[in-house]
């Protein structure tokens, strides 16, 4: 019947400097402004800086061209209409950001233990959580946990006769708190290898999709089958999230799972010709079986009193399996 054109072009702010705060006396505002204020700031979830757009939507009979208006920014408050950034990241809008969290959250779980139009029965897939985290590039401020106890930091006996290359103690008997500024500060900032971990952090994209390569890869040698037959028996299906650490070095959280192929309906259970051991305990799969950019070698001289978790590649792997109950 009608087709709405909408004509809001982003309003440009100009000039610079700060604006008129609460202790200017030459701005004034009625009470009904400020609540066209307040409900225009509401409508964006009090977003940080919302866009800005002025202008109007017609809607326009197709059959006789006549143009009618529908709306118009002019009746907002300040003549323009906010609507929030959707930025993701917390220091440049904390409120997009936290509906970010909760939408990723309500899909994650979704996805896991069903609803919002995926069946319970999702939770009988085999699926693991993983931890991805990248290698030591030198000994670290660290707040280690057990429980409910917050242990010493780096605590060695032999702390006096123990010194890096450099001369520098590397241990830590304090326990730190959770804005301590030293957490991920090096022990000793000439042992620690700052360009390997710069590198692993512009390769961190990429090691993932090399990563993303060999689960099946290994899946189809396991189970001694080609890769084309697995396709017809099971999809491998991910969803991750990326963090900084304290040390400033990205880690990957991901839960690996497996579905029924991609051709049909994927919430099926996959094929039951598949045994329990594709979803194996031990670590997943070195990503490095060929030639490619591999992670920075570990050069640090403090390196060698680190301790070393079991890896993956260039990676460090923590798995856990997911309680079917979950």
């Amino acid at each position: 019947m009608t087709a709405a054109t909408a004509a809001l072009d982003p309003e440009l702010i100009t000039g610079s400097g700060p604006g008129p705060d609460a202790d200017d006396d030459t701005e004034t505002i009625s009470w009904a402004d400020f609540r066209a204020w307040e409900r225009q700031l509401a409508s964006t979830g009090a977003c940080t800086h919302p866009i800005r757009l002025r202008g109007r939507i017609d809607a326009i009979d197709r059959a006789t061209g006549e143009t009618a208006p529908v709306y118009d920014t002019t009746v907002e408050h300040g003549g323009v209409l906010h609507v929030a950034c959707g930025n993701r990241r917390e220091s440049v809008c904390p409120a997009c950001s936290a509906v970010y969290k909760r939408d990723a959250r309500q899909l994650v779980h979704a996805g896991l233990a069903g609803g919002k139009g995926i069946p319970e029965t999702i939770t009988a897939h085999p699926c693991v959580f993983a931890t991805l985290t990248a290698p030591s590039f030198g000994p670290v401020h660290a707040r280690r946990i057990r429980g409910r106890t917050v242990l010493p930091c780096r605590p060695r006996r032999d702390a006096k006769a123990r010194r890096c290359p450099h001369g520098r103690d590397i241990s830590c008997p304090t326990r730190h708190v959770e804005d301590d500024p030293r957490l991920g500060q090096p022990m000793c900032g000439d042992c620690y290898d700052y360009t390997a971990a710069v590198l692993f952090n512009a390769w961190a994209g990429d090691l993932w999709r090399r990563f993303t390569t060999y689960p099946p890869r290994h899946l189809a040698r396991r189970l001694g089958i080609t890769q084309k037959r697995l396709r017809t028996l099971v999809r491998v299906r991910y969803v991750k999230v990326a963090e900084y650490q304290a040390r400033g070095v990205v880690h990957f959280h991901a839960v690996i799972r497996l579905d029924a192929p991609a051709r049909t309906t994927s919430h099926r259970r996959p094929a039951s010709t598949l045994p329990c051991c594709a979803m194996p305990s031990a670590p997943l799969p070195p990503p490095y079986a060929s030639p490619g950019p591999t992670a920075p070698a570990r050069t640090s001289p403090c390196a060698s009193a680190h301790r070393r978790a079991p890896t993956c590649g260039p990676f460090a792997v923590t798995t856990w399996h997911v309680p079917a109950s979950r």
